[in-house]
C-alpha cells in the first residue's frame, strides 16, 4: 500500500521531464554513457520526483482536498497519517544519490545540485512556500526542470558559450510559461484555500497571455543557436496553439484550462521525441 502511494506521489507521467534534461545534457557534454550518467539519470527519474512531488503533496494536503483534479496522476491526496512516512521516504531515496554525486562532482556541479534541491524544498515547505509567492512560483518551478540539465552540463565539465546560454534561457522560459499556464486551472480552488499564485494575482486572461508571451520568447531565443537549433524554435508553436484558445477565460471558468493542461502533458512527449531527433542530428554533425 505504501509503495503504491509513493509511486502515485512521484507522478510517473512526469518522470521524464527531469531525467531527460540531465541525461541529454550530460551525454552531449561528456560524449559518453558511463556509470555517472546512469546514477544521475536514475536520480532525476525517480528519487528527485518523489521528493519534489512528495514534499508538495504533504504540505499542500489541505488545499488539495479542495482541488477536484487532485487524487490521481496529477497529484496524490494521501491521508495525513502517512505524511511522515512520505517525507522519510523522500529523504531515504535521495540521500545515497546525493552523497555519490557530491563526491564525483566538481564544486560548480555541486553548487548547481544544491540550488536544485533547495528550490525543490523551498517551493512547498512551510514558511518558505515559494509556490505561494506570485512570479517566484513560476521561476522556482522552472528551476526544477532546467537545473537537471544545467547540472548535467556542469558535471560533465561543459564549456558555456552564447548558444548554450540561449538554449538554457529558452528552456527556462518554457518552464516559466508552463507553470503559469498550469496555475490557471487552479485559480478558483487556490483562492478558496487563500493561496497566492501567479494565476490568482494576474487572473486567467493575463496569465494565459503571459504564458503565451514566454513560449514565444523561448522559441525566438533558439533562433540564436547553432543549426539545427533554430528548428527547435518551431516547437514553441504547438504550445502557443494549446494555450491561446484560453486567452479569454474568465476567472470563474478557469477550470476549463484543465483540458489544455492535459494536452500539455502529452504534448511534452511529442516535443521530447522531436528534440531527441534534433539532438541526434546535432551530435552527428559535430
Amino acid at each position: 500500500m505504501m509503495l503504491r502511494e509513493l509511486l502515485m506521489t512521484s507522478r510517473p507521467v512526469s518522470w521524464v521531464n527531469t531525467a531527460y534534461p540531465f541525461a541529454a545534457a550530460y551525454l552531449l557534454a561528456a560524449g559518453r554513457i558511463d556509470w555517472i550518467w546512469v546514477v544521475g539519470t536514475f536520480f532525476f527519474l525517480v528519487p528527485y520526483n518523489l521528493a519534489m512531488y512528495g514534499i508538495n503533496d504533504v504540505f499542500d494536503y489541505e488545499s488539495d482536498l479542495l482541488n477536484p483534479r487532485k487524487g490521481g496522476a496529477e497529484g496524490a491526496v494521501v491521508d495525513r497519517s502517512r505524511h511522515r512516512g512520505i517525507l522519510a521516504a523522500c529523504a531515504v531515496a535521495c540521500l545515497p544519490f546525493l552523497v555519490v554525486l557530491g563526491i564525483v562532482g566538481s564544486w560548480q556541479a555541486n553548487l548547481v545540485l544544491l540550488v536544485s534541491m533547495a528550490a525543490l524544498y523551498a517551493y512547498s515547505a512551510p514558511h518558505l512556500r515559494f509556490k505561494e509567492r506570485p512570479f517566484l512560483d513560476s521561476l522556482t518551478s522552472s528551476t526544477h526542470f532546467v537545473s537537471p540539465a544545467l547540472y548535467g552540463l556542469a558535471l560533465a565539465g561543459a564549456g558555456f558559450d552564447a548558444a548554450l546560454v540561449a538554449i538554457l534561457l529558452a528552456f527556462f522560459l518554457w518552464g516559466v510559461a508552463s507553470h503559469a499556464f498550469g496555475a490557471v486551472q487552479d485559480i478558483v480552488p487556490d483562492r478558496a484555500a487563500s493561496l497566492g499564485s501567479i494565476g490568482t494575482v494576474l487572473g486567467a486572461k493575463r496569465t494565459v497571455r503571459f504564458a503565451a508571451a514566454a513560449y514565444l520568447a523561448a522559441g525566438a531565443l533558439l533562433l540564436f543557436t547553432d543549426w539545427p537549433g533554430p528548428l527547435a524554435g518551431l516547437l514553441a508553436l504547438p504550445y502557443l496553439a494549446n494555450v491561446l484558445p484560453h486567452a479569454r477565460l474568465d476567472d470563474e471558468d478557469s477550470a476549463r484550462a484543465h483540458a489544455g493542461w492535459v494536452r500539455f502533458l502529452w504534448l511534452n512527449y511529442a516535443t521530447g521525441f522531436l528534440v531527441t531527433m534534433l539532438l541526434i542530428w546535432y551530435a552527428l554533425s559535430r
